[in-house]
């Protein structure tokens, strides 16, 4: 494994939400890493994923398109993103993007599970 690719590894920190936390690169080298993240964080039936980004070393365009796509799977599914950890340059980016309307993003663990109690998304079936 290169110095920063992307490793990403789930915890449960609530009965629920889990964490997704990150470290290395956010690329379009990482999409497998952050999907089996993903199918691993739900598979609690937890309603809200939580992803910690004091690790992340460089995202790109690439990887912001990743975060779009789990975004979009996520919704479908019924379950809420929120997001903390990231440097200033990264919260500049997604003020640019808008995505920090999309996935909040805290400063801290703590104020981000918070936000992420229950809320009345409604359950999808497909």
């Amino acid at each position: 494994m290169s110095e920063n690719e992307l490793t990403a590894t789930v915890r449960r920190v609530s009965p629920f939400a889990n964490v997704i936390d990150i470290h290395g690169d956010i690329t379009h080298f990482s999409e497998n890493a952050l999907t089996e993240a993903y199918t691993q964080a739900v598979q609690d039936k937890v309603r809200s994923l939580i992803i910690n980004f004091s690790n992340m070393a460089y995202m790109n365009s690439s990887g912001i398109g990743m975060l779009v796509k789990l975004l979009i799977r996520a919704r479908r599914e019924g379950k809420n993103i929120v997001g903390y950890g990231l440097s200033e340059h990264y919260c500049n980016i997604f003020e640019i993007t808008r995505l920090d309307q999309v996935i909040p993003i805290y400063s801290t663990e703590e104020i981000a599970l918070a936000s992420a109690e229950p809320f009345d998304l409604p359950e999808r079936e497909y």
